[in-house]
Order: C-alpha cells, then sequence, then structure tokens
C-alpha cells in the first residue's frame, strides 16, 4: 500500500518536473513540443504540453512508451534522437526521459518532439551557402594568406625528404615536380616566393618559371 508520504514525494517530484518542461518548451517556441507525462494515471497523464504541436490536451493519455516503462521498470530511463511523426504527418526527432521516484518506480516521463519539417528547409540553405564548386577542385585557385618565407623552405625541405633527398641534390625531374607541387598548393602568391625557390634548388629565377608551367 502507497503511504501518504510516498504519494506527496511524487507529487513533489512532479512538480518539480513541470518547472523543466515549461521552461524548456519557453526556450523553443514553436519549434520543439514538451510535453510531461504523470505515469501514475496513465488515462489521464498529460500534465504540461507546451509549444503543442501534437494536437494532444492536457488530460490525455500517455504514450506507448509510457506504458512500457509503467509495466517494466528496468524500461530504458532515456531513449534518445529517436524519429517520430506528428499526427498531421510531420518528421519530428523524439526523446523521452523517465523519472523514477525513491523506490526505483517510473512515476513521470518527459518528452521532447522536435518539428524538423521547420529544420530541414534550413539545413538545405545552409548545405547550398556552403557548398564549394568542385570544377577545381585538384587545385585551389588562391589562397586567403601570405606564405611565410619560412613556410616555403619548410615545405621545399618535406617534399625533397619525401623523395630521399636535399633540395639542392634532387635530379632536374624532381625539382620540376617539386615546383609544380608547390605552384598548386598557392605558394607562388607569396612575394619573393620564386627567388627563395631557386636558392634553395639551387637553380635561377628563370628555370622555377619555367618548371611551374
Amino acid at each position: 500500500m502507497v503511504s501518504e508520504v510516498e504519494t506527496g514525494s511524487d507529487e513533489h517530484l512532479i512538480r518539480e518536473a513541470e518547472k523543466i518542461a515549461l521552461a524548456l518548451g519557453r526556450m523553443f517556441p514553436g519549434l520543439c513540443e514538451v510535453v510531461l507525462h504523470d505515469l501514475r494515471d496513465p488515462r489521464h497523464a498529460i500534465r504540461v504540453i507546451e509549444n503543442n504541436l501534437s494536437g494532444r490536451q492536457i488530460g490525455d493519455s500517455t504514450t506507448e512508451l509510457g506504458l512500457a516503462r509503467i509495466a517494466d521498470p528496468e524500461y530504458p530511463g532515456v531513449i534518445q534522437n529517436y524519429p517520430n511523426r506528428f499526427p498531421d504527418g510531420r518528421p519530428a526527432k523524439s526523446t523521452s526521459i523517465g523519472i523514477k521516484n525513491a523506490a526505483g518506480e517510473y512515476v513521470a516521463a518527459l518528452c521532447l518532439n522536435l518539428d524538423i519539417s521547420v529544420l530541414s528547409p534550413v539545413t538545405l540553405a545552409l548545405s547550398n551557402l556552403v557548398a564549394t564548386d568542385t570544377t577545381h577542385g585538384d587545385r585551389p585557385l588562391e589562397t586567403l594568406r601570405d606564405r611565410t618565407a619560412r613556410e616555403l623552405r619548410e615545405a621545399v625541405e618535406t617534399l625533397s625528404a619525401q623523395r630521399g633527398a636535399t633540395p639542392r641534390s634532387l635530379s632536374r625531374e624532381d625539382k620540376k615536380a617539386l615546383v609544380r607541387q608547390l605552384y598548386q598548393d598557392g605558394y607562388f602568391d607569396s612575394r619573393d616566393a620564386a627567388q627563395t625557390i631557386a636558392d634553395l634548388l639551387g637553380v635561377s629565377r628563370a628555370t622555377v618559371y619555367n618548371y611551374a608551367k
């Protein structure tokens, strides 16, 4: 038999959860439905419904998840980001949080139903906004910062080391390939880059430009 103390404790717990439901709903107006179910009375479970997107009312019955928790105290406490659907067909993303009392029994459930039909056009618009043209994907058309001489020297040394040699000991073909790689990577956009590369490779500036063609 449930004591008056236990009943009062459960009611206090649910009233505290009501504050959370109200706050969450008011943080996401028109976007996320927040519902608090009193699982002690499954036929009249809904205590709070903020941003009513499903058409339910205070005092309506609980859902299948609520009934599952009532039947099984070991049912998962949190089921997050599962696909759902509003009665009018709009897609939703839902999260259900079970609330247990001190005896380990589910007495309430806090449910969040996010209307993703509102977000889908925004997602598409943002995707289009950040998309880039892949026509020139093999090489950047420009870089948005100046390459320093130190970066250039490090790049030359790294590319030379990958070929098992120092910059000056590279073969003519390797030097040509290295210069073309530097050109593709945008190093020629910096001031005096060609002269710096020429000094590192031990060739003339004209030769560097010739290799870059």
